[in-house]
């Protein structure tokens, strides 16, 4: 069975592993503060709703056999608990079958989760997380080398990540084929951090520069992944180099610290490996039948990806086993951002006393600089960056968003930074105004102290209160 293992990559598979787990253990970590407010039974998008609409083949979940908010807490905190107990290493003390069965929990478990999450879980990262997560289960622990296989798989998923995302660029907006984007993305991106203004702020020449490497990276180098050692290990190296660089420059959930995991993958550290047993019969036969699924299921987002058509985060089977990837395909010129008020009045004017509710990560208070918040993923804040795009981003969940504002609804103020009202005093009125952001100069910044400048552009809400008040009035 020397063909199908790769002792020299024992510690590669163990770094790659432990990281997932640390992966899982934020996206669960994630759910389980976040799903009441987002998905719960009173949530602004409730599971319940959705499953009653959708089949199970359709979105395979757990929660379409049960649902109740105190079912989905187990879920989510259970799997916190088995991605921390994989990141301490408890596959390794078990038997074969029984790690591979330990990693299968928490897919399993996420997989129920984005299946009945809706608006609020389609992001790519999610999809991603699936993908690799699958894969891992079949890595296998100190009980075998890790298969030649499943590497090789993980670089599959690496290629079409980064490859991916490099056609949908060049099909895309002609500021990648100019070389301009990052005159506005570090701007105009979905949830700033707190390095972004400094970004923004560099020299043009060098964003020209940052654009030129980033499609050498993303077109060139995932070819390099296939090829001998020690070039696959550089082109890893070269992308995990990349993956930091945009860690530092935004916040973007998990999606580069995951892509870091895959990178991982491929490169082969100089230490001695410890002897294993031979693979047993049973595994070596699971592992190429999952080889030959992969295969097959591969057939779509291949298509995909070499059409002109090409689109970007899209599940071809409803376990999310391989799917496609892509991010800023185009990019925003402009920011805008909606900025939520609300008041006490009881008639609204415009002189009225408006006060902003404020948000975690996107931006409110023109003073407030970006915090880093990745690889947590503030999923309220990425939806109304959607929002300030277009009202039809918002349709299903943002009049829900408002209502349970006018509650002082505890769950969904949870998800802010401060409510400008006590617990027991809700507003009268909640209205949604759109601003146009953009970052200040370094002389705005010395003088005012503010890292944004914004301009109101139309009103976004019109003053709204809740129907049964309105009735009572």
């Amino acid at each position: 069975m020397e063909w199908f293992t790769a002792p020299d990559y024992w510690l590669s598979r163990l770094v790659v592993q432990r990281s997932l787990a640390a992966v899982y253990l934020f996206a669960f970590l994630t759910a389980a503060l976040q799903f009441r407010a987002l998905i719960g039974a009173r949530g602004m998008l409730p599971v319940p709703r959705f499953v009653a609409q959708v089949p199970f083949k359709r979105a395979p979940s757990l929660f379409q056999l049960h649902y109740s908010d105190r079912f989905f807490a187990l879920c989510a905190w259970s799997g916190c608990a088995v991605s921390a107990a994989l990141l301490a290493g408890l596959d390794s003390l078990l038997p074969l079958w029984g790690g591979m069965l330990l990693w299968l929990l928490p897919w399993a478990l996420y997989l129920s989760i984005v299946n009945v999450g809706q608006t609020w879980y389609g992001f790519g990262w999610e999809s991603l997380l699936l993908e690799v997560g699958f894969l891992a289960v079949f890595l296998g622990n100190d009980e075998v080398a890790p298969p030649v296989v499943v590497l090789f798989l993980m670089r599959w998923v690496l290629f079409r990540v980064e490859f991916g995302a490099g056609l949908i660029k060049l099909r895309g907006d002609a500021c990648w084929r100019k070389l301009t984007c990052l005159d506005y993305h570090h701007e105009t991106q979905p949830m700033p951090g707190p390095l972004s203004w400094f970004f923004h702020r560099l020299p043009r020449p060098l964003h020209r520069v940052e654009v030129a490497a980033n499609h050498v990276t993303q077109l060139v180098v995932p070819v390099l992944l296939f090829t001998p050692q020690p070039v696959a290990s550089a082109a890893a190296a070269l992308m995990i180099v990349t993956q930091l660089w945009l860690v530092l420059s935004g916040n973007f959930s998990w999606l580069n610290w995951i892509t870091i995991v895959l990178a991982l993958s491929a490169v082969r550290f100089p230490a001695a490996p410890p002897r294993t047993p031979e693979a047993p019969l049973w595994y070596v036969a699971v592992v190429l039948a999952i080889t030959a699924l992969i295969a097959l299921l591969s057939y779509h987002p291949v298509r995909n990806m070499l059409s002109r058509g090409q689109v970007m985060n899209r599940s071809f089977d409803p376990l999310h086993l391989v799917n496609t990837y892509g991010a800023f395909g185009s990019v925003s010129r402009v920011r805008y951002e909606v900025v939520i008020e609300g008041t006490a009045d009881d008639v609204p004017h415009e002189d009225s006393d408006w006060r902003e509710y404020e948000f975690r990560g996107k931006p409110g208070d023109p003073r407030h600089w970006p915090r880093q918040f990745a690889p947590y993923h503030l999923r309220l804040d990425w939806m109304m960056w959607f929002a300030a795009l277009s009202p039809g981003y918002a349709g299903s969940w943002f009049g829900a968003l408002v209502e349970r504002l006018l509650e002082n609804d505890r769950d969904t103020l949870r998800l802010l930074r401060r409510s400008p009202f006590p617990p027991d005093a809700p507003p009268r009125y909640v209205r949604a105004r759109l601003f146009r952001y953009r970052f200040t100069t370094w002389r705005e910044l010395r003088e005012t102290g503010a890292c944004w400048q914004r301009t109101y552009v139309r009103e976004y809400l019109p003053p709204t209160r809740l129907a049964a008040a309105a009735q009572r009035s």
